[in-house]
């Protein structure tokens, strides 16, 4: 799910950076002094047309600071290559990790942009051997570009699929082992980890993430929290958002308020628990 424009239309999300960070998150900010959670991830942490994402709800629940650190958009690279987002989870009683798709980071077949992971910067010289012929110059997104090789070479996509995969579960070992408190893995999709990657197209979010990865990774987390989004909450389109008339299309592909409600109480009982430990 792509979505560039941050906060416009009738919602605020009043954003707020923290440190010396050049990222904004959604606001209002909140204090570090005392004890808090924090939750790193892409659009759907971040909250984008919904009134009170689940980070809320939770915090609620738990009367404790939660610090949405999400981000439009982003890939894992975004948050391990900032000081300040590693500062502040590590400071964090728990800090909840979205399941990121593993096409928006860098890898050994192209660079992604630092900050806008799901900006393509450039094709490395292994990438290039592999497809022969392709003018990489004519792609912006990691998504777009990744269609146009699978479209142009099914064999050789299986190859670059492969390198993302490792790539991811190297990359998430790192962010996880870079953070010293409890850690939530939380697992957000319309499929379930087992189910097909990219059969038709590329598939769905969180692209290339299977279940064989999933378990790679368990040991450096705390929990796993799964959520798989039932197709009857995504038949309900854009109930309870607010979104401004010409991102409705965007938004419909987003989890809703009842999805927020239902991870919220996925995550509650799972921090109740670490955050008394």
């Amino acid at each position: 799910m792509s979505f560039d424009k941050v906060g416009t239309g009738a919602m605020s999300y009043f954003p707020c950076r923290y440190g010396s960070s050049r990222l904004l998150f959604r606001g209002p900010k909140r204090e570090l002094g005392g004890d808090y959670c924090t939750a790193i991830g892409g659009t759907e942490t971040y909250g984008k047309f919904i009134p009170r994402p689940f980070t809320e709800l939770v915090e609620d629940a738990l009367g404790m600071p939660f610090v949405n650190l999400g981000c439009v958009n982003a890939g894992i690279d975004v948050f391990v290559n900032d000081s300040t987002v590693m500062e502040v989870a590590s400071g964090a009683k728990v800090t909840v990790i979205q399941a990121l798709g593993a096409q928006n980071m860098s890898n050994r077949f192209y660079v992604v942009h630092p900050r806008r992971n799901d900006r393509f910067l450039r094709a490395s010289a292994m990438l290039k051997a592999l497809y022969p012929g392709i003018d990489f110059t004519e792609f912006h997104f990691t998504r777009h570009m990744l269609s146009a090789l699978k479209e142009k070479s099914e064999a050789a996509f299986e190859i670059v699929v492969a390198e993302l995969q490792m790539a991811w579960q190297a990359r998430m070992r790192l962010l996880a082992t870079r953070l010293p408190g409890h850690k939530v893995l939380l697992w957000l999709s319309t499929r379930s980890p087992e189910s097909e990657q990219h059969a038709d197209g590329l598939g769905d979010d969180p692209l290339f993430v299977t279940r064989h990865m999933l378990d790679t990774v368990r040991p450096y987390f705390s929990r796993v929290v799964e959520v798989s989004v039932a197709p009857e909450a995504m038949a309900n389109g854009t109930e309870g958002m607010i979104v401004p008339e010409m991102e409705e299309p965007a938004a419909a592909q987003l989890p809703g308020p009842a999805v927020h409600a239902e991870i919220a109480a996925e995550l509650e009982l799972v921090l109740r628990e670490l955050t008394a430990a």
